[in-house]
């Protein structure tokens, strides 16, 4: 699995950073679905995370017909490095947290 890098603002929860792919120039943002509001961008790509705490989304920024198995594979990384090994990626988001 591939190094990625993450950004996150003075402002932000460890759970709403940016992961980097330096290869690609891909982009993913991480949005913590407990304490924000999510709204999808239209053209880009988004996956949902469950895990026994944690409720994230995941959006590309500058989504370019990368390979969906990159974004899946940087949402995996991010998580492993949360610690949310026992994470759910999902491509809907999950009824019981839809608005």
């Amino acid at each position: 699995m591939s190094n990625y890098l993450i950004s996150i603002s003075k402002n932000e929860n460890l759970s709403d950073g940016i992961i980097h792919d330096p290869k690609s120039k891909l982009k993913v943002k991480a949005f913590d679905l407990l304490k924000a509001r999510f709204k999808p961008s239209k053209g880009e790509v988004r996956f949902f995370v469950t895990s026994a705490s944690e409720t994230l989304a995941f959006e590309t920024q500058g989504y370019n017909q990368h390979r969906q198995l990159l974004v899946l594979q940087m949402i995996s990384w991010y998580c492993i490095y949360l610690g949310l090994i026992e994470a759910q990626i999902h491509s809907n988001l999950p009824v019981h947290f839809a608005y």
